[in-house]
């Protein structure tokens, strides 16, 4: 599925090497790779080692591609974030994932096993590789909002399951420090297992701007699922109607809210190539 083959066409030295693509989604990019490459165990620290932005290829997190034996699903896939920590889904990681199996098999349809269940994904748009796809993102649970005291005071979130935890802050304006109030609440103790927060402006009852804090990756460009929390809390709250624009500083995303959370967004095959180990 992955050529791997550049030492072959290069003549380079010999070593051992993973091969991998590179794909992105509105800023927020990811590494493919096939999951016969590496023995599961060793999975979390190679992500870690692949996905440094300066000893690195520089990523968000690697989808580790897994082959079904069965027809629930095309490919199964195990994500991990950029830190090396494991991760249920990523609506854009996911559609990274879907682009590339478009390209390498024709097929307009697609459904990903993820650890948040089975995702959906239609091709809507083509043009080279650069790719579009309308994603069915399963039901969220959304819980009325709760407060959290910080050592900045007090502060107050919507929590939205995605198959993966968000807290979404409705806000008027983005404050410059937001970065670090999110840190922490990414990592509040009331959150076991992490958290992943959004901060939304509302422009209009039918498009919003995001910004994002992603545990174990920290603020990054765009999330597939943090978009679809934003808009389903800013519905839930009254501040949006659906479908909602959802606007990140890499781009936006429409989210639909009715039964089920619809995602439609773009995905771009970047390159491919071998990280020598």
């Amino acid at each position: 599925m992955i050529s791997g083959n550049w030492r072959t066409r290069y003549n380079s030295v010999s070593m051992p090497s993973l091969p991998f693509v590179k794909a992105t989604a509105c800023g927020n990019d990811f590494i493919l790779i096939e999951g016969k490459h590496a023995k599961p165990a060793d999975m979390p620290e190679l992500t870690r080692r692949i996905c440094e932005r300066h000893l690195g290829v520089g990523a968000d997190g690697v989808e580790w591609l897994i082959p079904e034996q069965n027809d629930v699903a095309d490919i199964r896939v195990k994500l991990y974030n950029a830190d090396g920590s494991g991760a249920e889904v990523s609506g854009n990681g996911t559609r990274c994932v879907a682009a590339w199996l478009t390209h390498q098999t024709g097929k307009k349809e697609l459904k990903i096993q993820t650890d948040a269940g089975v995702k959906r994904c239609i091709l809507t748009r083509q043009e080279g590789m650069n790719f579009e796809f309308q994603m069915s993102m399963g039901e969220a649970v959304v819980k009325d909002p709760i407060r959290l005291e910080l050592y900045t005071g007090q502060v107050e979130g919507i929590p939205v399951s995605m198959g993966n935890p968000h807290f979404v802050m409705l806000v008027d304006d983005f404050e410059p420090d937001w970065q670090g109030e999110a840190s922490v609440i990414s990592t509040h103790r009331n959150f076991k297992q992490g958290m992943n927060v959004e901060l939304v402006r509302a422009r209009s009852s039918s498009e919003i701007e995001i910004r994002i804090f992603e545990r174990g990756a920290g603020e990054t460009q765009s999330s597939g699922t943090g978009s679809c929390a934003a808009a389903v809390a800013s519905i839930f709250a009254g501040k949006a109607r659906s479908p909602v624009k959802v606007v990140s500083p890499g781009g936006a995303q429409i989210v639909e809210w009715n039964s089920e959370v619809i995602l439609t967004g773009p995905a771009q095959i970047l390159c491919e190539g071998e990280f020598y180990l």
